[in-house]
């Protein structure tokens, strides 16, 4: 089979390598998937640029997300899953293969069924970002009803949060900070969409919430965004953040303004999820995939012989919406 790899950390252009590899096998209890479209994410350049820990392999093929269909199943898996449209979450978490390639193999667990009228580039484009986004929104409570601020709109974790607080009936506003990227948000279907760089962020939630301010907070820069949440968040409110600039990143909390709020922080590292609360989020992304309420903007498509680029365009932030490489 045909795949990425690399077998150093470093740039995309000094370690990423496409070649031709021996097809896997699936074990028990796995499902072998022939790829079709790979979903690159933020975590994936972290991994391959050493941002949170060292080579757990000599030898990694990347990506975590992807979609496809399962053509070979081990034991203990039934042979009926054979030709199955899936979409798989995590699959070189814990492994040296990722979906980066022809084929990858994976838990049968991970490899999720995608609905026929699902696009295979829709597919690619949940993992991680639709599981992030849910565990920010859905831990504490029904979304019904609620008001919600999503820092970072735009973006595939933004796009996805907006995307599944519509569909659970929250009223949504969102950060951005500039005109194409407010085009996305609006386009997402939020309530509200801010320019991040007015200065007034909070000032203007509360305007359009009646003084009441939102009652759950999506970020993905908490340290740079505090100060504006803790100013519009409501009494008993949570703020989930999902991301950091810098592994050594730290954080300074004002203890009494956050008391006097009785404000939650959650923060979101999508691989230590407990398993319960990832497949509670697969069924409801399952039911908005059903419900043709799941759009999200793919920002560039590109083949596996260009996944340099592709990490490169990604990297240096110079596209809105999903990155994917076609397999």
């Amino acid at each position: 089979m045909k795949a990425a790899y690399y077998e150093a950390q470093g740039s995309a252009r000094e370690v990423l390598v496409v070649d031709e590899f021996p097809t896997p096998e699936p074990g028990p209890d796995e499902v072998r998937v022939r790829i079709h479209v790979s979903g690159l994410n933020p975590t994936d350049i972290k991994a391959r640029t050493g941002f949170s820990a060292e080579m757990p392999y000599p030898r990694i093929i990347p990506h975590q997300d992807g979609a496809g269909v399962i053509d070979a199943v081990g034991a203990n898996v039934s042979p009926e899953r054979r030709g199955e449209r899936v979409w798989v979450y995590e699959a070189q978490f814990g492994r040296a293969m990722g979906t980066a390639a022809e084929y990858v193999v994976l838990p049968s667990s991970q490899a999720v069924h995608l609905p026929d009228a699902v696009s295979f580039e829709v597919g690619a484009s949940l993992g991680i970002p639709a599981l992030t986004a849910h565990r920010c929104l859905f831990s504490d409570g029904n979304l019904e009803g609620r008001r919600v601020l999503i820092h970072g709109g735009a973006g595939v974790v933004g796009t996805a949060a907006t995307l599944l607080a519509k569909w659970a009936g929250a009223w949504v506003s969102t950060t951005v900070t500039n005109a194409d990227q407010a085009t996305v948000a609006k386009a997402n279907g939020a309530d509200l969409v801010l320019d991040r760089a007015s200065g007034d962020v909070a000032n203007l939630v509360l305007q359009a919430t009646n003084g009441l301010g939102v009652d759950h907070i999506v970020d993905v820069a908490l340290k740079s965004n505090l100060a504006i949440n803790l100013a519009c968040l409501s009494q008993g409110g949570v703020i989930g953040a999902y991301a950091t600039d810098s592994a050594m990143d730290e954080l300074s909390i004002p203890l009494l303004q956050s008391m006097i709020h009785g404000c939650v922080f959650r923060f979101v590292y999508i691989y230590n999820v407990p398993d319960e609360a990832k497949q509670k989020a697969i069924k409801d992304i399952t039911s908005c995939l059903l419900a043709g309420r799941y759009f999200p903007k793919i920002g560039l498509n590109l083949p596996l012989e260009s996944i340099i680029h592709a990490h490169e365009t990604l990297e240096r932030h110079k596209v809105i919406g999903k990155v994917l490489v076609h397999i």
